[in-house]
């Protein structure tokens, strides 16, 4: 057995199961060896009852206080109390009547599970009995993996797997070269696989997942560098000069272009007009007036008679996109004609984009992943533009380019990422940044508060409403979970009608949902046919909706800085005064500092430097933090330091001698390409 046999070649694996698997993407025993566990269980030593964190799930050992109650009404819901020196804490399981007469009264055991706050109560959830002497002792400090799963498929099914594929694997060749493993004193390949999936301790963890993560960071900037190399090889096809009708357009304006904004449209011409092909990255937070030098860009090459294509990642923010240069066009009398193709269309509405795609009439294309299908020919494309980089890849860029005879590419993102991190990340990308907001922009006014506010926030949201304006609630969950007490989508829309009245009309959206309902959902809050929009992060990347001014983001504490201020990013982008209320359900001091810098700045890249000097080592058993970029375990700003190390080894690696060329570079080399070839076939599919 090796790296490339079929999963389903495993003993217990049969047909139904391999499908599972395959909806997951693993298909070999490779995939699976590399599908690397989402966060670990750990068994730390017990805790006494007054040293519980809430939000966390601990051991405590402690006395069964009093008889264990059980209610008749809907799930069965178990309940008591334990005790110890420092306190007593309620305790509740779901549909388990029997242990009612398994734990007595006066009984010492160790529960472990996660603590809420139920109507003012700490409460332990359901949480695993054990007996103090002999089963915890035996789990005590050992790591047991948590995988992204499947329906109907369990994460003993898949640790199973996992198991048995280290077992009778081959070794692995190693791929990083001797010097470099040496310099940075990283594990052996095969220690570090083994370690990352079943850790017998919590340093050989660390040390494997050290390993892995260095790994995926260089093949990442490695195969960027090499995108880089090819383009400042490439000749400029498409030489775009300043232009006349550019000029006039933005005399016609109603406003003027920021100083940063026109910093950033000089780099631009610069580049298109340039010997090479253009290449570049406009980072600037939500609101700065990134669109407007996209949409000048595209007019430009249209102006020379050349294509310019933008895909956006959603259809929603696609035909936003397409309906506002569409009206800019025609208020300015802009004689070009834009294009909108999206998934959704109809077979016959596709068929007749194509045409005049192919034909060159349609000058400026705006689409979503649509663009790059198989069916899509070019005439003459000159330029591609992606919004919200991150949630493409780099792989989907590539492609998406390859549309066209070597078009310049601009490359747009929200996302802020410190300077220093942004460099490599885009290393195949000049940076421009606009880090200045329109002069009229009202600076969103914040404030952190605790679940004792909720009723006062709702109250704000009516008089808002009363005013015309709109708003949004986030929730972090869709349904209610018996495991976790976190605000759900469809519960509290429910409740939050009942509280705000007939007369205010709330809709709830979630990412389950088929795309052609959230659409719907969506344009009917742009058109101010719903006020409320109850939702998860899923609006992180939305539509523009100049008219809400309310952001109440609730369990504010279970998202991170960076993705706050996304979703804060939904407001304050009209001439009304907006605000964002951060709910938190912890009163921890570290997650009041945490969220006491959003409250302080409206600054994404000030808000992602202080993220970053937050996290420290941080906790890493619950591995992805940022969700930035395509990586499987690394984590931009987790991992900081491993990146920045990572960029350096490839420094030293592509100015030592022959390069990637040198013999020790060979197993490197091939897997970089491996791993190049495996993107662009997935991302076909």
């Amino acid at each position: 057995m090796n790296e490339q046999s079929g999963v389903g070649e495993l003993k217990g694996i049969g047909e139904k199961t391999e499908k599972l698997f395959q909806k997951l993407g693993v298909f070999t025993v490779g995939d699976l060896i590399r599908y690397f566990p989402r966060g670990y269980d750990v068994y730390d030593p017990p805790v006494s009852i007054g040293e519980i964190q809430e939000q966390k799930v601990q051991a405590v050992r402690g006395m069964i206080y009093g008889t264990l109650q059980v209610s008749s009404r809907g799930a069965q819901v178990t309940s008591g109390y334990l005790k110890d020196m420092t306190g007593t804490i309620k305790i509740v399981w779901y549909r388990m009547p029997f242990l009612r007469n398994t734990l007595q009264n006066g009984q010492i055991v160790i529960l472990r599970g996660r603590v809420v706050t139920k109507k003012g109560v700490r409460v332990m959830e359901h949480p695993e009995i054990f007996s103090p002497a002999d089963s915890y002792e035996k789990k005590l400090d050992t790591l047991q993996p948590i995988y992204p799963l499947t329906a109907g498929l369990t994460n003993n099914a898949v640790m199973k797997a996992v198991r048995q594929a280290l077992d009778y694997l081959e070794l692995q060749k190693e791929i990083l070269p001797a010097t470099v493993r040496m310099k940075y004193h990283l594990a052996e390949y095969n220690f570090s696989v083994r370690g990352i999936h079943f850790p017998k301790e919590k340093q050989e963890f660390y040390q494997a997942r050290e390993r892995l993560v260095f790994e995926e960071f260089l093949v990442f900037i490695l195969s960027l560098r090499q995108m880089k190399e090819k383009k400042e090889r490439s000749r400029n096809q498409f030489p775009v000069h300043p232009s006349e009708e550019i000029e006039v357009f933005l005399e016609k304006l109603p406003y003027e272009l920021t100083n940063a904004q026109k910093k950033v449209w000089e780099q631009l011409q610069k580049d298109m007009a340039g010997t090479h092909t253009m290449a570049r990255l406009i980072q600037g937070d939500v609101g700065s007036g990134k669109t407007i030098i996209a949409v000048l860009s595209l007019m430009s090459v249209a102006f020379c008679g050349w294509q310019g294509a933008m895909m956006a990642p959603t259809e929603v923010l696609a035909r936003q996109h397409f309906d506002s240069i569409t009206e800019m066009f025609e208020q300015y009398e802009i004689p070009l004609k834009v294009e909108l193709l999206t998934g959704s269309m109809t077979a016959k509405e596709k068929r007749l984009a194509y045409g005049r795609i192919e034909s060159g009439q349609a000058q400026i294309i705006v689409g979503t992943h649509a663009l790059i299908q198989e069916k899509v020919t070019y005439a003459n494309l000159a330029l591609v533009v992606t919004d919200e980089q991150h949630r493409f890849g780099v792989k989907q860029r590539e492609q998406f380019a390859g549309k066209g005879e070597l078009p310049h590419i601009l490359v747009m993102s929200a996302t802020p990422i410190p300077r220093t991190l942004a460099i490599i990340l885009y290393g195949d990308l000049d940076v421009s940044v606009i880090d200045e907001l329109p002069a009229n922009r009202l600076p969103i006014k914040n404030c952190v508060v605790d679940t004792s506010y909720r009723k006062t926030a709702y109250q704000f949201i009516r008089r808002q409403v009363a005013e015309g304006r709109q708003c949004y609630v986030i929730c972090p969950m869709v349904e209610e979970s018996e495991h976790l007490e976190a605000e759900n989508v469809i519960d509290y829309a429910e409740k939050l009608q009942g509280e705000l009245g007939e007369d205010i009309i709330v809709d709830f959206l979630h990412g389950k949902m088929k795309q052609s309902q959230k659409d719907e959902i969506m344009e009917r809050f742009g058109k101010n046919e719903s006020q409320v929009l109850v939702s998860t992060t899923v609006i992180e990347v939305g539509i523009n909706v100049p008219n809400a001014t309310v952001m109440m983001i609730e369990n504010a504490e279970r998202f991170g800085l960076a993705q706050l201020h996304q979703l804060r990013g939904r407001v304050g982008r009209g001439n009304y005064q907006s605000y964002c209320i951060f709910m938190s359900g912890s009163k921890g001091k570290e997650t009041k500092e945490r969220l006491e810098i959003l409250n302080r700045s409206n600054d994404g890249f000030y808000i992602a430097n202080e993220d970053l000097k937050l996290r420290g080592p941080g906790d890493l058993f619950g591995i992805r933090q940022s969700g930035l970029m395509d990586f499987r375990l690394g984590d931009v700003f987790q991992d900081a330091k491993i990146l920045q190390r990572a960029n350096e080894a490839a420094d030293w690696i592509l100015k030592n001698g022959k390069g990637l060329e040198e013999e020790a570079c060979r197993n490197l080399k091939e897997h970089i390409q491996h791993s190049v070839q495996k993107s662009a076939i997935e991302n076909t599919l």
